[in-house]
């Protein structure tokens, strides 16, 4: 199972921006690709963004399309994810993922990393 450490997260006023970035230990032939999830106090875990494991495709969830971006990070098995235009509704612990985004633009998670606070001030 692949060890994932997530870095970045932290305290923002709104409108602000965060950078989270995920390491993954390895990813498997079936579940190359790697992502993030997020789930708030009292809500429901939410698909945040997903990227396939050559850059090639990314997909995002319809609250944070236009704001964040996920991109391949400098080292070898990371990404990013560039947080802009951060609201309060934002606030939640942040999941880094890996698994498999299909053809649909679904993505199926595999093993999930501890997770890093992001917290947005009004």
């Amino acid at each position: 199972q692949a060890q994932l450490v997530e870095s970045g997260g932290g305290s923002v006023q709104a409108g602000g921006s965060l950078t989270l970035s995920c390491w993954a230990s390895r990813r498997a032939f079936t579940a190359p690709d790697m992502g993030w999830f997020r789930q708030a106090p009292g809500r429901e875990r939410e698909f945040v963004a997903a990227i396939t494991w050559n850059g090639a495709n990314t997909n995002y969830g319809n609250s944070v399309k236009g704001r964040f971006t996920v991109s391949i990070g400098s080292a070898q098995s990371t990404i990013d994810l560039h947080m802009n235009s951060l609201r309060p509704d934002d606030t939640a612990v942040y999941y880094c993922v890996v698994g498999r985004l299909d053809k649909s633009g679904a993505y199926h998670p595999v093993s999930w990393g501890q997770g890093t606070q992001v917290t947005v001030s009004s």
